[in-house]
């Protein structure tokens, strides 16, 4: 199947993870007033190291609202792409946001429909809501093909093997307790379809997930990168259910 560009420019994906993009802007002007008060204070030569680390730290600030509004889209693209798409998939988005990696499945889909499900935290990402991600979809004009849901990657409200496609973006690692995201990685193998294609993306835990699916007998697992997007490495991680 051909496809054009995914991302639509109406569409909002969310800034991920606001609060830390805001402390590094405002410790980047801190360290900018402070390279330029240094000789006042009687910190003869620190002037420039202050200097530096603010830029440093700005320039870390502005590259995490680059990817929020544009890299994370292009990751999203790439990853998508690694999928042999046939357009009847029924596919899951775990985690689902403002429907970053949902609406660019169902882009890709004809007769087949996708499904979101989150616990809408607020933490890492602002305005995180299902009324945000349908609005979304309506603007990318593919409200039809999506359904979004309350749900938690620990225990996924749908039986077993009913999906052909299992995604997920910068949503696990935010399981705190190692055995609660082994469970959650339990959840999505169990609702996959043998044969089904698994892709996630995350900042952390991508070794700890493969060694949970290599437990499972999964043997077709495929580890790539790291991305610098977010200045942590992220990592995507594709399988094949056996």
């Amino acid at each position: 199947m051909n496809h054009s560009r995914t991302t639509s420019k109406k569409a909002q994906y969310g800034l991920d993870a606001p609060q830390v993009v805001f402390r590094l802007f405002l410790a980047g002007l801190a360290c900018l007033a402070l390279g330029g008060f240094s000789p006042r204070l009687g910190l003869r030569g620190w002037s420039l190291p202050f200097f530096c680390q603010g830029c440093v730290l700005l320039a870390m600030s502005g590259l995490m609202v680059w990817a929020s509004r544009i890299g994370k889209l292009r990751l999203r693209d790439k990853i998508l792409q690694g999928i042999p798409w046939r357009g009847d998939e029924r596919v899951l988005d775990v985690g689902c946001g403002h429907g970053l990696m949902l609406l660019g499945a169902a882009r890709r889909l004809t007769s087949g429909r996708a499904i979101g499900i989150d616990v809408w935290s607020q933490e890492d990402q602002r305005s995180n809501s299902a009324d945000a991600t349908l609005e979304n979809a309506r603007r990318e004009g593919i409200a039809e093909r999506i359904e979004v849901l309350n749900g938690d990657a620990r225990k996924i409200p749908f039986d077993a093997a009913s999906f052909d496609v299992v995604l997920s973006s910068f949503a696990i690692h935010n399981i705190y307790q190692p055995a609660q995201r082994e469970q959650a990685i339990h959840e999505i193998a169990r609702v996959l379809k043998p044969g089904g294609h698994l892709a996630i993306a995350d900042i952390r835990h991508i070794p700890e997930y493969e060694r949970v699916l290599r437990r499972l007998g999964w043997t077709e697992i495929e580890r790539r990168g790291p991305n610098f997007l977010f200045v942590i490495p992220t990592r995507i991680l594709h399988a094949v259910k056996p």
